[in-house]
């Protein structure tokens, strides 16, 4: 197995080596601030008895009482929706395509009026934490230049998971195939990518 190292701010970030990873980043006002409050205060009071790795029940669980919840709720399309704007996503895009083949894979993405879901593997030497700064940084940027607006756009953290197995791999990716339906969009609301979804060698470091 592969090395892990945990970090932690205000959510767990499992980093391993050679690994895919599995990560949301949403608009800074996506969701309300009493609802965010709510939510990881009930989460980390979950994670403190449920250190992972985690098995499949857990799993589960986890996914029923907090990843559907908010999901849910980014689906809804609350706040500014920016990225709602054919313009400002393909900033986005431009930004994740940018390093891809050089710095990491990304193996699949959505782009959704409010968030962003992605399928993105570290390539040797690069720290997923500097890519997704880099990402998120450069797309800031260039969005607020576009908008004129000022300030933060995304909210700080990004969620992510280690993709642990071949069977999580590819459910994450048919969730990515499928989010934009599920939120009831039409084609010039959200950006998908697809090509890029495969699997490689020793990206799995565990068991669902």
């Amino acid at each position: 197995m592969s090395e892990v190292t945990l970090t932690h701010r205000r959510l767990p970030h499992w980093k391993v080596d050679g690994a895919i990873y599995w990560i949301t980043f949403r608009l800074v006002d996506a969701i309300p601030l009493d609802k965010c409050h709510a939510v990881q205060e009930a989460r980390n009071l979950w994670l403190k008895r449920h250190p992972e790795p985690w098995n499949d029940a857990e799993w589960a669980e986890y996914n029923r009482s907090f990843d559907e919840r908010i999901e849910s709720w980014l689906d809804s399309g609350m706040g500014s929706r920016t990225l709602a704007r054919p313009d400002a996503r393909k900033i986005v895009s431009n930004c994740l395509l940018r390093f891809n083949g050089e710095r990491h894979r990304l193996h699949a993405a959505v782009i959704m009026p409010t968030h962003v879901h992605i399928l993105l593997e570290p390539l040797k030497g690069h720290n997923l934490s500097r890519i997704l700064k880099g990402i998120k940084g450069a797309s800031a940027r260039e969005i607020n230049k576009l908008t004129g607006g000022s300030g933060t756009f995304w909210l700080d953290e990004s969620y992510d998971h280690v993709v642990r197995s071949e069977k999580q791999y590819w459910r994450f990716v048919r969730y990515i195939s499928e989010n934009p339906a599920k939120g009831g969009l039409r084609d010039d609301e959200f950006w998908l990518y697809e090509g890029g979804a495969r699997l490689s060698s020793g990206s799995f470091p565990g068991n669902e």
